[in-house]
């Protein structure tokens, strides 16, 4: 049985045909394999070294993920357990397969075939996971100053969530705050994870405590969404406690948060939307989604609308400042109609 990293170096010999495989709508660019994000969308933002020392190891310039074509095969596929992963690059490599557990134990696994798609696998992360209201991970947002997450059904809490070092290949469980990403119907196309210090001192002490699983493009996390989905003023950002903070102090209008500043740029407004707010991040990749959101919703006869923080974002904006200077500087920056409706007296 090959070791994690043993796996990583046989997938690595044949990199180029691993991104040919998994990372179709990409494209070769010298000794790198170029392409949007570890999904398959189209783009430019991430790169697979093909040759050399570096063989094998990928980053995303958009999201600052990295890792190894292991990490790759997991992201690519949507899986969640690490059994999956190798069994998919074993397949890949024509390696022989491991014994199915469920034979092993003379009872039917609970693991889904590795075969299924990505958003079938977020959707069973999101069935494993718990209200928000109580856990760590409504403790951590209330530290950064967001005090009804836990109203929001998007937002829930994983206690023991899978992690595995991209430097390392060591796995282990942290708890997290697990978003849902959801399509303009409302179902569910991935999830979000913030991996947190069990010690509740923020997030957890690892390389990279946020990624993604599953189908982002053109899709996010919703807040405040009707359920006919007719919303003719709207919010659009990127991270998920900055649009928490503009819901803090604004929690009727409708919002979302793409998380990336690439997926922000290729969000996918409602068919009614009227005027689109667009919350954007204070550096050069928010500046760059707010440019080719508002291209977007002009060519689909929507009014863009900017908002800017006064600080970095809108998180430090309602921590540092307050919420009363973070509604003030809302009001001066709102349609004043959409201020009237939204904004608290």
């Amino acid at each position: 049985m090959l070791s994690p990293s043993e796996l990583a170096d046989r997938l690595a010999r044949d990199a180029e045909a691993v991104c040919r495989h998994y990372l179709s709508a990409g494209r070769r660019a010298g000794n790198y394999w170029i392409v949007g994000d570890v999904a398959n969308s189209k783009g430019r933002s991430l790169y697979v070294h093909l040759s050399g020392s570096r063989a094998g190891h990928w980053t995303d310039a958009a999201t600052g993920q990295y890792g190894d074509l292991l990490d790759l095969v997991r992201e690519s596929c949507g899986l969640i357990d690490f059994r999956d992963v190798a069994n998919e690059a074993r397949h890949f490599l024509s390696l022989p397969q491991p014994q199915p557990a469920s034979s092993r134990r003379g009872a039917a696994s609970d693991q889904l075939p590795v075969d299924r798609p990505a958003a079938e696998r977020a959707r069973r992360l999101f069935r494993m996971t718990q209200p928000l209201a109580g856990t760590l991970g409504d403790s951590y947002l209330r530290q950064r100053a967001i005090l009804r997450a836990s109203l929001h059904p998007a937002l829930r809490f994983h206690p023991s969530c899978y992690y595995r070092d991209l430097v390392t290949g060591r796995t282990s469980g942290y708890p997290a705050l697990v978003a849902a990403v959801t399509d303009p119907s409302g179902a569910i196309t991935g999830v979000h994870r913030t991996w947190l210090d069990p010690g509740g001192d923020g997030k957890a002490k690892v390389e990279d405590p946020r990624r993604a699983l599953g189908g982002l493009f053109g899709n996010a996390v919703r807040f405040g969404f009707p359920l006919h989905n007719l919303v003719p003023v709207m919010v659009a950002g990127e991270g998920l406690e900055s649009i928490l903070s503009l819901c803090h102090v604004m929690p009727a209008m409708p919002m979302v948060a793409a998380l990336t500043a690439n997926h922000l740029a290729a969000f996918l407004p409602p068919a009614a939307c009227l005027r689109l707010y667009i919350a954007g991040d204070a550096d050069a990749a928010g500046r760059h989604a707010v440019e080719g959101l508002s291209r977007h919703a002009l060519a689909l006869g929507i009014l863009p609308l900017v908002l800017a923080p006064e600080l970095g974002d809108f998180n430090e904006d309602l921590r540092w400042l307050g919420p009363d200077r973070l509604t003030a500087s809302l009001r001066a920056q709102l349609v004043p109609e959409d201020a009237m409706v939204f904004l608290p007296v």
